[in-house]
């Protein structure tokens, strides 16, 4: 433990005894903008996002998508220019308690402490997202397919320690005994993917782009469009209408990602058009956001069969 991390949580307990009034506009600007984030625990790191956003004279609020779930609001952030602290209630964490958040403000880093489900006391590190804008659109090239409909070759599961229950069938990749993720060996910039798939009543997947944004796979045939349903960057965006088929059918989508801003075809109609993705979602690989990624397909929820995986890169 370096000599920061001795030192943190004696800091902020001087720090919030301390804590009268908001920080002025000027040392707002330090804490505000969005962050990607490594918490340190049991088994390695995991990532975590963070935005933090003035609203009205003096607030700070925000958003926080923790290593699994979805994007959950923050309706308070204190802040006196250096030490912050938030609290959110837990969502999927096995806990009944809040999740605490403190962290200290270093120009365009972050760090701070939380607190795992017994209490065990979790070091994490921030640095602000990039942008992402590219200067013009890509000229798409030649496309290729990620599938070959005869092997897995290309693809490699998430985890060596969950059982694998994806396996090709009749030119079908199929995803029979859900728990483990794939993902392509080769990794991506911007891209156009094009997917054909069927999952059975019920079933619950979904693709992630460069292995960390999640188009939402489900079984929501009917439903009112949502951010957390079928067609829905998972608790960022929301399709504009639910395009999907009943459970059974076989279906489609186009998702074209440049930078940060994403169009998805559902079926044939633009649900979401040219939206900007804040950060990652939960579940991501990684949030290596500047970098290529993957495209991973999620397999620890339900079962779902894709026939054709085409994908596109600039030239």
């Amino acid at each position: 433990m370096n000599r920061i991390n001795r030192t943190l949580i004696p800091l902020f307990t001087i720090a919030w005894s301390t804590l009268i009034c908001p920080a002025n506009s000027q040392d707002q600007t330090s804490l505000i903008g969005r962050w990607n984030l490594q918490v340190q625990a049991t088994g390695g790191r995991h990532p975590s996002w963070l935005e933090v956003r003035k609203s009205g004279n003096h607030a700070l609020v925000g958003s926080f998508v923790g290593q699994f779930g979805s994007a959950r609001p923050i309706s308070k952030v204190d802040f006196d220019g250096q030490y912050f602290r938030f609290a959110i209630p837990a969502q999927w964490e096995k806990r009944t308690d809040d999740l605490v958040f403190l962290g200290q403000a270093h120009g365009e880093t972050l760090s701070g402490t939380t607190t795992d489900e017994t209490g065990r006391v979790l070091h994490w590190k921030g640095s602000r997202a990039p942008k992402l804008i590219r200067q013009q659109q890509p000229v798409w090239g030649r496309s290729i397919s990620l599938f070959d409909q005869k092997t897995l070759h290309g693809w490699v599961p998430r985890s060596g320690d969950v059982p694998n229950g994806w396996s090709v069938n009749d030119g079908i990749l199929e995803n029979r005994r859900p728990g483990n993720d794939l993902i392509t060996e080769e990794t991506f910039t911007d891209f156009r993917l094009d997917a054909e798939f069927r999952y059975p009543k019920g079933s619950n997947s979904g693709i992630y782009l460069r292995g960390r944004y999640e188009m939402q796979i489900e079984d929501n045939y009917g439903e009112d469009p949502d951010r957390l349903k079928i067609g829905g960057i998972y608790g960022f965006l929301t399709p504009s209408t639910n395009a999907a088929k009943p459970a059974g059918e076989w279906q489609s989508v186009e998702i074209t990602l440049v930078g940060r801003v994403v169009t998805v075809v559902f079926n044939g109609k633009r649900v979401i058009d040219r939206q900007r993705i804040p950060g990652p979602t939960g579940g991501a690989l990684d949030n290596a956001e500047g970098a290529p990624g993957p495209i991973m397909l999620q397999g620890d929820h339900g079962p779902i069969e894709f026939r054709r995986l085409t994908l596109t890169k600039p030239e």
